[in-house]
């Protein structure tokens, strides 16, 4: 990302929020919706146009979970740890997504492709074991659905939840 979109940006995001301290949550989170997360220069120049330290602003992001400090993956999963889909198999789901990425819970793949997460509830119980690519929930995993569905968004394609 070019140094001049960053700076446009942050500018855009001061501009629009509440100034000072007050603002500083307001003003990170604008930066992150129109960047994608919080690059080291929007952070540097977020501090030199407020007068607000590079340290406390990190400070804050750091604090507050929603707050990225790499670029998102093309797919985001999420695979749900509640108590329904661990009893049905999350477990498994998650060790397959895990080791057919070659990636853990956290990480990103080096293509920055995919983006495996580990949620507590995806609030769909009754579908158990679930986990969701972009949002969209897919049911009833396993393994085999697991890679069926690696495996059409590697191809470019984005299917519906297999069943």
């Amino acid at each position: 990302m070019s140094d001049s979109k960053v700076l446009e940006q942050v500018g855009a995001a001061v501009a629009a929020g509440p100034a000072g301290r007050d603002g500083l949550i307001p003003m990170l989170q604008e930066i992150q919706a129109r960047l994608g997360y919080l690059p080291e220069r929007a952070v540097g120049e977020l501090a030199r146009r407020t007068g607000i330290s590079a340290n406390e602003i990190y400070g804050v992001a750091t604090f507050y979970e929603q707050f990225r400090f790499t670029p998102p993956a093309a797919h985001t999963i999420r695979v749900c740890e509640g108590t329904a889909c661990h009893v049905r198999g999350g477990d498994r789901v998650l060790a397959e997504i895990e080791r057919r990425l070659g990636i853990g819970a956290g990480e990103t793949t080096a293509d920055g492709k995919f983006g495996l997460e580990r949620v507590a509830c995806i609030g769909c119980c009754a579908l158990a074991p679930t986990l969701t690519v972009d949002g969209e929930v897919h049911a009833k995993m396993d393994p085999g659905k697991v890679r069926a569905l690696i495996d059409s968004y590697s191809a470019g394609q984005a299917p519906r939840a297999p069943r």
